[in-house]
């Protein structure tokens, strides 16, 4: 399976609306071109139009067609001000603040043109820090009803491995939320299994990882393990979830014959949770390296409209790529 020429066909099918805010940066701008063109997605770019088309001319890219939209010009600034000083009145946000936001911090007018329907998705992170990305998102756009946090994915694409369908897994979380509880594991679970519904397009398995595969050890690491499984599956029926299970009991059939014979799962796993953002991190990062897999990511999930964070060593294929996936959850 080619991943990438997957999601580019799903994301064409849509036609979503994806807001690129760091017009500074001729990457995004080339990106930006590349996605119309490609018609992964129809593109609004923010920034002071004549400054942000010199900068297009210098860099040899074709804008046409793309709007920018400046945000102290725009109609609705007032009407996006108002908003913002509401839902956040009860972390001290005052009317100046707001517009301050609004106005010179493009990934937030961005992030409230999302909020407001007036565009699917946003992506963002270039020239920006990730708390940059989540902060905006958490505060123009909230979280995704039911669930308590942010989160992120890695979609790892496996070369050469027998085990693993298709040969594509994805890691959650690798790159946000450093040490979950119970509950926010859960949401993590549930919000991974359904990226990989949107993106993928089959059935996720999850498998909730420890070093104990069913009260094969005894601690408090593996007891939150287990309440998170308990939570995710009460939650979402629906789903087929489970742990908590050792990495090879979750994706190695004959070790979960062993292990954890009853499970629909163990063996089987598309989905890995890690337990906390150590063991993820270091998990996605030996896979790439020892493995020689590709990772791509980290893709933010579990606000209430899709926000994305690209890392400020990004290429223009990254950008182009998280804007077809952006798409694709919008979607």
């Amino acid at each position: 399976m080619d991943f990438i020429q997957e999601i580019w066909n799903k994301a064409k099918r849509l036609n979503k609306t994806v807001v690129l805010p760091e017009t500074e940066d001729s990457r995004v701008l080339k990106a930006a071109e590349l996605i119309t063109k490609s018609k992964l997605a129809r593109i609004i770019l923010i920034g002071q139009p004549e400054e942000v088309k010199k900068a297009a001319r210098e860099n040899n890219t074709d804008l046409a067609g793309i709007p920018i939209i400046y945000p102290r010009e725009h109609p609705k600034l007032d009407k996006y001000t108002q908003i913002l000083k509401e839902r956040r009145a009860h972390k001290g946000m005052t009317i100046e603040k707001a517009r301050n936001l609004l106005a010179d911090d493009y990934p937030y007018f961005g992030a409230m043109l999302v909020a407001q329907g007036e565009a699917d998705g946003l992506v963002t992170g270039a020239t920006h820090f990730t708390a940059d990305t989540i902060r905006a998102a958490i505060e123009c756009i909230g979280i995704a009803p039911g669930q308590s946090i942010i989160s992120s994915f890695f979609v790892m694409i496996l070369n050469d491995q027998p085990l693993i369908e298709a040969g594509i897994l994805l890691f959650a979380d690798c790159g946000v939320v450093p040490n979950p509880n119970p509950e926010q594991l859960a949401d993590i679970a549930i919000q991974t299994a359904l990226s990989y519904q949107k993106l993928i397009g089959e059935e996720p398995r999850v498998a909730m990882l420890s070093f104990s595969t069913k009260t094969s050890a005894v601690h408090p690491d593996v007891a939150k393990v287990v309440k998170a499984t308990q939570i995710a599956q009460q939650k979402r029926p629906d789903l087929l979830i489970d742990g908590e299970l050792q990495l090879d009991a979750a994706i190695v059939p004959t070790i979960a014959q062993r292990k954890a014979p009853q499970s629909r799962i163990a063996g089987h796993a598309n989905i890995l949770i890690f337990p906390d953002l150590d063991a993820g991190n270091i998990g996605y990062k030996l896979t790439e390296r020892l493995a020689n897999a590709r990772a791509f990511g980290p893709i933010l999930q579990g606000e209430a409209k899709p926000v994305n964070d690209l890392s400020r060593g990004c290429s223009i294929d990254d950008i182009v790529n998280v804007a077809a996936i952006t798409a694709i959850q919008a979607g």
